[in-house]
């Protein structure tokens, strides 16, 4: 029997590129062509009309022009960064003790622990907005319920989706219950790596949790905690379903929409399709903008710590 022939150079070079290119093509067609194809259309005058005829003129900046000089756009815009901020902090903080405690807790705890934060992590968003709207209803309702038998009178009947800071407060607690799952599993996969040498150390030199925690776990975990942070100001930012499901067509919208659904009644409600594209397109430039400050600022950090 003859040994089988080695391939040639040329295929040895070809084969990655050809086995990565399914993948790349997907990507390119789920992803790029939609960004290139937004863009291009924030640049046109793109309305119902347009739609119909399927032809459109170039008008240039003119609706960035548009969309900049509207202070509704700016009112959006600050109530996106401030929902942002508070629930990745919200999130971080949470996910970080929860991930602590899951390394003090015993074998079959720390299961059950995880078999719950994986059967939250797994649940729809749909499915889980249809809970939470059910568990802050103003009749029977299980929050309010539970408010009220604690004392807080003041809750019976509270409509939690009358106006928009409530309905707002119900939307960070489902995207930070919704949230937490992944953070935590990765924060604790990061604490699993850890040597328990460089603990026992700390301790016999007389450093409490906080100190151990400042000064070994976060140093040697910055770049899963940079990572997981980077991650759910992205997943965060754009959120959409579970603003639109929550506040619905009939509750305080226009008290709680964010870039991305400010994007969507503009293009959809309104069919300015023109402007719905540059609000969308000047969405994702801030969110890089954000994303590149935040990885030189991590990246600095790491400089100085090495030096």
């Amino acid at each position: 029997m003859n040994p089988p022939r080695k391939p040639s150079g040329i295929v040895k070079l070809v084969t990655p590129y050809l086995l990565v290119a399914p993948a790349i093509l997907g990507i390119a067609f789920l992803l790029f062509y939609p960004m290139v194809r937004n863009v291009l259309l924030s640049f046109q005058h793109y309305r119902f009309k347009q739609l119909i005829s399927r032809s459109a003129d170039y008008v240039g900046w003119e609706n960035y022009q548009e969309t900049l000089k509207d202070p509704e756009f700016w009112e959006v815009t600050k109530r996106t960064f401030y929902f942002t901020a508070v629930n990745v902090v919200a999130i971080m903080v949470i996910s970080t003790l929860c991930a602590l405690m899951l390394m003090k807790l015993g074998k079959s705890m720390r299961i059950l622990v995880l078999i719950g934060l994986v059967a939250a992590w797994a649940t729809p968003v749909i499915a889980a907005t249809t809970i939470f709207k059910w568990l802050f209803r103003s009749d029977n309702g299980v929050v309010n319920w539970a408010l009220v038998e604690l004392g807080f009178d003041s809750f019976k009947n509270y409509a939690w989706f009358a106006d928009g800071f409530s309905t707002l407060t119900v939307v960070t607690l489902l995207i930070v219950w919704q949230s937490i799952p992944f953070a935590t599993l990765t924060i604790y996969a990061g604490l699993t790596t850890m040597s328990t040498d460089v603990y026992e150390s700390a301790r016999l030199d007389g450093a409490g949790p906080v100190r151990i925690f400042r000064s070994i776990t976060f140093p040697i975990l910055r770049p899963i905690f940079g990572l997981v942070t980077s991650l759910e100001v992205i997943w965060i930012f754009k959120s959409f379903a579970q603003i639109w499901s929550i506040a619905g067509e009939n509750g305080p919208m226009n008290e709680i929409r964010t870039l991305p659904v400010y994007a969507f009644q503009t293009g959809i409600s309104l069919k300015q399709f023109d402007m719905s594209g540059a609000i969308s397109t000047l969405t994702v430039l801030m969110l890089a903008v954000m994303l590149v400050f935040y990885f030189r600022l991590m990246f600095k950090q790491e400089r100085e710590t090495e030096k």
